[in-house]
């Protein structure tokens, strides 16, 4: 079992900037791959970026130049940079993660929101 808890959401205004954390706890040892979704109202969790366990990225086109993920093995904790954010961004942001026998586990979420 895997537990991962986000935090650092909230609201922000167009062009903002903010930070979102991903602590794991549980079977830390076992994760491989983690990642970070988001779903916005009425639509369907989407990827946004994922960052393997020897720091590859990758990221959905949408958030390319805006976006940094990070990991830190040793703190067991993930990292998502969101810059000039705009009210396109806003949804429940999830952090993930993959163990290597090929188990997903979600965080609870938390919201992002991006208004003036």
């Amino acid at each position: 079992q895997v537990q991962l808890v986000e935090s650092g959401g909230g609201l922000v205004q167009p062009g903002g900037s903010l930070r979102l954390s991903c602590a794991a706890s549980g079977g830390i040892f076992r994760i491989d791959t983690m990642d970070w979704y988001r779903q916005a109202p009425g639509k369907e969790r989407e990827l946004v970026a994922t960052i393997t366990r020897g720091a590859r990225t990758n990221y959905v086109e949408s958030v390319k130049g805006r976006c940094t993920i990070s990991r830190d093995n040793v703190k067991n904790m993930l990292y998502l940079q969101i810059d000039s954010l705009k009210p396109g961004d806003t949804a429940v942001y999830y952090c993930g993660a993959w163990l290597s026998n090929g188990q997903h586990y979600w965080g609870q979420g938390i919201q992002v929101t991006v208004s003036s």
